[in-house]
């Protein structure tokens, strides 16, 4: 049962990328004591919501991080013409489970440059990537093409490899002497 509490640490963590000291906690749950705070943190660490290092210092458990990556899935909207949607709880969705398959060989990059809009993949939007060495013709990759690194479709018919924008203000790159795949694209992230 989420209480007002484990919202305020939540925020605090998703802000801070590391939990409150005692004395954050004070301020940040509007208490004019660190024995109300003490008293606070055992029921979280009873509840197992959190729990404390060696130093005795507060760390999130493996719940807490869960619930910080994870949303509400509340069902369908259409796309087409409007139609009625009843709200509904129908899941909580991971985000890390969603997106990331192989997290030691997975990165982010933020895209720069227009050559890539077709795809529907514009300058400002961060592409999470998964590292390779080799890629199916048609997969979008992040190459190295003679000395360069490039976000491009990975085209390859026989022997022949080369890679291919998606803005037709942009030629395909023929490798002159060298082409390595070094990433394939795993999903796109625009915030508006």
């Amino acid at each position: 049962m989420r209480n007002e509490h484990q919202t305020k640490l939540e925020s605090f963590y998703s802000q801070n990328k590391r939990m409150p000291t005692y004395s954050e906690m004070m301020k940040l749950f509007e208490f004019k004591s660190k024995n109300a705070v003490f008293r606070i943190v055992e029921k979280l660490v009873k509840a197992g919501l959190v729990a404390k290092d060696h130093l005795g210092r507060l760390i999130p458990s493996k719940s807490f991080t869960e619930n910080i990556s994870s949303v509400p899935m509340l069902g369908f909207v259409t796309a087409g013409f409007p139609a009625t949607v009843e709200e509904e709880l129908a899941d909580m969705i991971n985000l890390d489970d969603l997106l990331i398959k192989n997290k030691p060989l997975t990165y982010m990059l933020e895209v720069d440059g227009d050559s890539m809009i077709d795809a529907h993949i514009e300058k400002g939007d961060m592409v999470l990537v998964e590292k390779v060495n080799q890629a199916k013709d048609g997969q979008i990759v992040i190459a190295e093409v003679d000395g360069e690194f490039t976000l491009k479709y990975f085209r390859k018919i026989g022997d022949k490899v080369w890679l291919e924008p998606a803005n037709k203000n942009y030629k395909p790159i023929y490798p002159v002497h060298s082409l390595n795949v070094n990433a394939v694209l795993k999903a796109v992230i625009r915030k508006y």
